[in-house]
This record gives structure tokens, C-alpha cells and sequence, in this order.
């Protein structure tokens, strides 16, 4: 193990290289877990326009078989539709109108740069599954989901795709990611936003330890995507047990620092690690992103099930 650091220049908390077999030895979601899954699905609090037909109620009035208004009849309109029995009551043309049903749009994006192999577990796998189990409630519900990796930009993607058939293939695509590299937020989030067609909801689950993060956040949200910023951090860089003298290698760059840890360095570590910190949730309160912060520490079911309930991202 060796551990690593970030300059100070650069504004952001260091965090321990671990190079580790990022070879998934178990799956990332057990059969169990995914039971537990179907019985919920994620939170759209905007309307985007879908595709085709999904499992979604829409504002727009479509073709379904739930009655939601009337409005007059206009020359082109569907005849099957005519209210038939209000234009013997009234003699006027009133067409039915009916709840429509839309897919949404889900986009996920993975940071699998060098970063992230940080930890016990390491981020990059906690990430990984955090993706895997919005994935699969996207899928069960008919969204349309697409996965992606980044790292300096976007690397690879797979999707988009739809319905439960496809959960199992998208759980392999995630288990076979490899995270290396350095990473900019920035260009590879503003790169999405510009190769998306349709906005919907999008979730960047990340460290964000790049200097232009704040930049590729504000142009998703720019773009009108549903943003989530999920910020997931190690126990180690929430409350650092360092102590002593340490050769701190930069797990992106290969720069080097030897330091002396002591409780004056642990305090300032925390400050910064603090601004830090504040400065991501006051860019997402202005843009109106979501933002939450995980600690890998969090038993993962408890995440799912507990925690981003509590949030509103699923229900």
C-alpha cells in the first residue's frame, strides 16, 4: 500500500493510493438484494418527454386506457376518441382525453479514474454498485437507461437500453470496468451534455477530486438534466487515522510529498476538507442539483433502502 496525497495548491484532501484486484469476486448485486429492488423506483420531481411508452405518468394527455379530461373536438382528430353520449346530451364534439405513460430518460455516470481505487472497499467498487442498483430500478420500471464510465472525458457507455431483460448485461458491463487514470469532471460531464439528445435525470457518482467538477455540474444542469451529485468518500478521507512520518504519493499523478502528521495538520486537513465540501453543496443549492454525501462506510442496503428514500431519489 502506498499513500498518496494532492498538493495543497490544488485545493483538495489527499486520499491514499491502494492498488488493488479490481476484479469483481462477488456480484455486485445478490438475488436478494434485487427482490428488494422491484418494489421501488426512482423520483423524477420534473417532467421530461419520453420515447415511447413507459410506466410513468405524464402531464402531456396521450392515448391510454385511464380517463383524465375532455377538450372540443378539432377537424383531424381521432373519431374513436368522440364522446358519443355527450354529443347526444349536449350536440357538441367533445374528445376524450387519457393519462400517457412516458419512458424517462436515466443517464448514469461512473468516475472510474485512479482516485477511486481508494479505500476498504474501494470507492470505485461502492460506486459501481450504487450504479448498478439505480440501473436495475430504472430498467424494472421501463426507463431508459444508459450507463457511463469517465475519466479525463467519457470513456465508454452502455445503452441506452430498457426493460428487466437487460439488467443482467448491464450488471456484467459494470462488473467488467477497470478504474485508472486522472480524471476531469469537467470536460467529460460537459462532453455528455452536449452527446445527450433528451434530458432526464442523471446521476454523477464521484469523489470530485478534479479542480473543474463545479464546471461539468453546472453544464448538465444547465442543459435542463435532473442532476444528482453523489459524493462518495472513504472513512479514511472523512477522519484520517494518519500519525507520523509519511511519504504521500498522488494516486492520478505520481507526485510525491513527505510530511509529518500531527494534530495541527489533522485540523487543517478537516477545514479544508470542510470548504471543500461546502463549496460542492453551495454550487448544487445555486443550480438546483441535488447533492449527497456517502461515506462507503454506509452499509449498502441501508443506502439504498434507507437513505436515498429518506431523500426523495426513490421511493
Amino acid at each position: 500500500m502506498t499513500d498518496g496525497t494532492r498538493e495543497p495548491a490544488e485545493g483538495l484532501p489527499y486520499g491514499q493510493m491502494i492498488i488493488a484486484d479490481q476484479t469483481t469476486a462477488e456480484p455486485l448485486l445478490t438475488p436478494e438484494f434485487l427482490r428488494k429492488l422491484e418494489r421501488l423506483r426512482l423520483v423524477s420531481r420534473r417532467v421530461f418527454a419520453g420515447r415511447v411508452w413507459g410506466e410513468r405518468r405524464s402531464k402531456k394527455r396521450g392515448a391510454s386506457v385511464e380517463f383524465a379530461d375532455f377538450r372540443d373536438y378539432v377537424h383531424g382528430d381521432d373519431l374513436r376518441h368522440l364522446d358519443w353520449n355527450a354529443f347526444a346530451r349536449l350536440d357538441r364534439l367533445f374528445l376524450k382525453l387519457f393519462v400517457e405513460e412516458e419512458d424517462l430518460n436515466v443517464a448514469l455516470l461512473v468516475d472510474a479514474s485512479n482516485s477511486m481505487t481508494f479505500g476498504q472497499p474501494p470507492k470505485f467498487d461502492y460506486a459501481r454498485r450504487v450504479a448498478a442498483a439505480l440501473g436495475y430500478l430504472a430498467l424494472c420500471n421501463f426507463d431508459r437507461v444508459t450507463f457511463w464510465s469517465y475519466g479525463e472525458r467519457l470513456r465508454s457507455v452502455f445503452g441506452p437500453t430498457r426493460g428487466r431483460g437487460r439488467a443482467l448485461e448491464s450488471l456484467r458491463w459494470l462488473e467488467g470496468l477497470q478504474a485508472d487514470g486522472a480524471t476531469s469532471s469537467g470536460a467529460a460531464l460537459r462532453e455528455f451534455a452536449l452527446r445527450a439528445k433528451q434530458p432526464g435525470l442523471v446521476a454523477v457518482i464521484s469523489d470530485f477530486f478534479d479542480e473543474d467538477h463545479l464546471d461539468g455540474l453546472k453544464a448538465l444542469a444547465g442543459r435542463g438534466f435532473e442532476v444528482t451529485a453523489m459524493h462518495v468518500l472513504d472513512e479514511e478521507e472523512l477522519r484520517p487515522s494518519l500519525a507520523g512520518d509519511l511519504k504521500l504519493v498522488d494516486s492520478e499523478t505520481g507526485s510525491e510529498r513527505e510530511i509529518t502528521v500531527t494534530q495541527g495538520l489533522l485540523r487543517a486537513y478537516q477545514r479544508r476538507l470542510r470548504e471543500f465540501c461546502d463549496a460542492l453543496d453551495a454550487c448544487c443549492r445555486r443550480f438546483g442539483i441535488h447533492s449527497l454525501r456517502i461515506s462507503t462506510s454506509e452499509p449498502f442496503e441501508d443506502l439504498i433502502l434507507n437513505y436515498l428514500r429518506r431523500r426523495g431519489m426513490i421511493e
